[in-house]
Order: structure tokens, then C-alpha cells, then sequence
């Protein structure tokens, strides 16, 4: 259990910006009620974003940074790539001490203007399906419709293309086992200069990030541990911010490092417990409904998916989120009363867990 210190934890009203308040729990103890509905996808547009393409490298740079961030290490840019880079380090390396079998595969890869990033997969291991901690660090110009999918407070404005900087961490775990629940999280960094047709506007940065729990089964003291789509929730809850910049860069650097701190402790002590429980072909073929909806929440409703694919990122980064493999099934209703069909009535009809 996350150590019990006084943690900037986040609350969520809807329809309004998240705002910081201070919780005794650690970060990812946080249950959040009260999402608002999914928004409605915008299409997709043939508008692109200029990123250069990327080159597979054999060996880490020294940085991902173009020169003139990397010569300023106390830069936000600076610490906080040094901080996602230390975390895929201790993430893997606590999720191949906890599977035994199982070695993450690494790509590298770098852009000629500067930004690059690592993907780390591991795939059919002991313990994982599939596990993916990716990093990144994007340079590059978007156009209006890529800002409001990476912003949500820029849904209306009408921006002209827009330069900017991205970093971040982003990780997906599928168990094998149907008892063992799905874990992803994400921490990111975000800074635009001003619109090309609005010169002289103030530079705009933000932090945005979270950590969520998806079980197939549930189980109360995991969920209390660890802390939308069809009228459901993806999973059954945990921590979410965007768009914040209300507070100094250090306190929200301090903040969302805090919650990548707490990704393994949160998470490690529920695999351990049930990894080995016994399960059947009916527990896997729910397990497979359900990483079902999983994918049709990152396909269609996820704002970095969206974000990915509409920058021209890298896709197999972008896509290592899915699952190994999934199942769909015509109108399927799990039993009233069943143990699958209390994680869907959950999924629906969120409460608190703490």
C-alpha cells in the first residue's frame, strides 16, 4: 500500500477544470466519480501535423532534446524527461522481476529536428500478455483540430497551426490471468508557442496524466488498495488530470512525478495475489469481452490515441496499448447477479471504493 503521506491528490467536477487539493492517500488511492459522458469523436480530418519521420536507431541518444533544451538542465523539458526515462527503468524492471519469464524488447528511435523516444514491449510472458512502457518527446507544428484533441479546454477555439512540445510516459499491462486487472497510466507534458496567425500570444503549457485500474472480476480490497463507453466506464476508477497549469511548474513536476512513483507499489502487490488464481474457459472468454470494450475505448474515445494518430506518431508505439487479444460478441448480457455481472453493473454505475 502506498505510503500514507500528505500527497497532492485530484478532484473532478464535470465540465469544469480539475483542481488540486490535499488528500492523506497515496496518489493512486483516488477513486473519481462524476466523469462526464465520452465526448463525441470529431472526425478525422486530412489536416497534418509536421513531424518529421522517425529513424530506428540501435543505441539510446544522450538526449531526445534538441540542443538548446539540453543545455539547460534545470528546464521543466529537461527534468521531466529524466523523470520518464527513470520511471520506464524501474517500471520494467519491477514488472520482469514480478513475471520471471518474460523480457522487454526495446526500440529506439530518434528525428532529425530533435524528439525521438523508447518503446518497451514484453509479450507472452509468465505473467503478461502484453505489458508496453513507452516514452516520447515530440517536436513538431499541429493544426487546430490536433489542439483540441490534445487540450480539452481548446475544443472551441480556432487557432491557426500551432508549434509544439510534447513529453511523456505511457504504459498498458494485460495480465493473462482474468483475476488480475488491467493497469495503464499516463504522465505528459505539454508547452505550444503562439498560433502562427496570432503571433505575440502567450506560450501555453500544461501537465495532464493519470492512472486507472480495469478488472475483469472484482475484487473490493484490490480496488480499495489501489485507490466512457456504452453508457460504461472503461475501468473502476483511479486518478485523472488535463489541461493543469493552475499551480507553479515545480509543484505540478513534483505532483505528477508523485503519481508515477506510485504506479508500482499500487499495482505490484495486486499481481502478486492473484496472478495464480485458479480460473476456467468461461473466466478467460469474459476476460476477452471485456479487452473487447477496452479497445473500443483506446480507438475511439482516447485522447492520446487521437492525439497519436493525428500527429503522425509512431504507430506501433501508439498501438501497443491493445491487447494481445480481444473478443466481441453480438448483444452479449452477462447473468443478473453473476460475478461478471457485477463488474458491468460497477462499470456503469460508479461509486466510491474509499
Amino acid at each position: 500500500m502506498p505510503t500514507a503521506t500528505a500527497t497532492l491528490s485530484l478532484s473532478f467536477a464535470p465540465s469544469k477544470k480539475p483542481h488540486l487539493s490535499f488528500c492523506p492517500f497515496g496518489a493512486t488511492s483516488i477513486t473519481l466519480t462524476n466523469f462526464t459522458s465520452p465526448p463525441i469523436r470529431r472526425p478525422m480530418t486530412t489536416s497534418t501535423v509536421s513531424i518529421e519521420k522517425e529513424t530506428v536507431i540501435s543505441e539510446r541518444p544522450h538526449t531526445f532534446l534538441r540542443q538548446t533544451d539540453s543545455e539547460d538542465n534545470g528546464s521543466i523539458r529537461s527534468r521531466f524527461l529524466s523523470m520518464i526515462l527513470e520511471k520506464q527503468e524501474s517500471v520494467c524492471g519491477a514488472l520482469e522481476a514480478l513475471d520471471g519469464a518474460g523480457k522487454f524488447k526495446e526500440d529506439a528511435w530518434t528525428r532529425p529536428g530533435g524528439g525521438g523516444g523508447i518503446s518497451r514491449v514484453l509479450q507472452d510472458g509468465a505473467v503478461f500478455e502484453k505489458a508496453g512502457v513507452n516514452i516520447s518527446v515530440v517536436y513538431g507544428v499541429m493544426p487546430p483540430e490536433a489542439y483540441r484533441a490534445a487540450k480539452a479546454s481548446a475544443a472551441d477555439q480556432k487557432s491557426g497551426p500551432v508549434p509544439f512540445f510534447a513529453a511523456g510516459i505511457s504504459s498498458v499491462l494485460h495480465p493473462k490471468n482474468p483475476f488480475a486487472p488491467t493497469l495503464h497510466f499516463n504522465y505528459r507534458y505539454f508547452e505550444t508557442d503562439a498560433p502562427k496567425d496570432t503571433p505575440g500570444a502567450p506560450r501555453q503549457w500544461w501537465f495532464g496524466g493519470g492512472t486507472d485500474l480495469t478488472p475483469a472480476y472484482i475484487f473490493e480490497e484490490d480496488i480499495k488498495h489501489f485507490h466512457s463507453h456504452r453508457s460504461e466506464r472503461r475501468g473502476l476508477g483511479g486518478i485523472f488530470f488535463d489541461d493543469l497549469n493552475d499551480y507553479d511548474q515545480e509543484m505540478l513536476l513534483s505532483f505528477a512525478t508523485e503519481c508515477a512513483d506510485s504506479v508500482v507499489p499500487a499495482y505490484i502487490p495486486i499481481l502478486e495475489k492473484r496472478k495464480d488464481t485458479p480460473f476456467n474457459e468461461s473466466h478467460k472468454a469474459w476476460q476477452q469481452l471485456r479487452r473487447g470494450r477496452y479497445v473500443e475505448f483506446n480507438l475511439v474515445y482516447d485522447r492520446g490515441t487521437t492525439f497519436g494518430l493525428k500527429t503522425g506518431g509512431r504507430i506501433e508505439s501508439i498501438l501497443m496499448s491493445l491487447p494481445l487479444t480481444a473478443r466481441w460478441e453480438y448483444d452479449h448480457k452477462p447473468e443478473e447477479g453473476s460475478e461478471e455481472w457485477k463488474l458491468l453493473d460497477a462499470c456503469m454505475n460508479p461509486k466510491e471504493w474509499i
